[in-house]
């Protein structure tokens, strides 16, 4: 399994009903700091396969679900467990600060 794409009709079941710690990517593709974080993203993604899923979700086709997050900004990264936002960040931050980020909170 690798980068998990969201849309409104899979979040439920692949987030809120996820027995694996789930870090999101709320991002859009018009977004600069989005594109420069995806690749970090995606790389991280194969390091923590099978323990915390990454996933991306495009905030113009599920403004729904980044309303009900109160994601403003992008690219907004949350780490949901349990089903429940955990923690999130705002912002490109550089690779190590990610995956601190998600050492940190899984």
């Amino acid at each position: 399994m690798s980068l998990l794409h969201l849309n409104s009709d899979n979040f439920k079941k692949e987030v809120e009903e996820s027995e694996l710690p789930v870090l999101v990517d709320f991002y859009a593709d018009w977004c600069g700091p989005c594109r420069m974080i995806a690749p970090v993203i995606e790389k991280l993604a194969g390091k923590y396969e099978g323990k915390v899923k990454i996933a991306k979700l495009d905030v113009d086709s599920a403004s729904d679900i980044a309303q009900k997050f109160d994601v403003s900004g992008i690219p907004t990264v949350i780490l949901f467990k349990n089903g429940k936002a955990a923690d999130r960040f705002s912002g490109a931050l550089p690779e190590n600060a990610i995956d601190d980020f998600i050492s940190r909170n899984s």
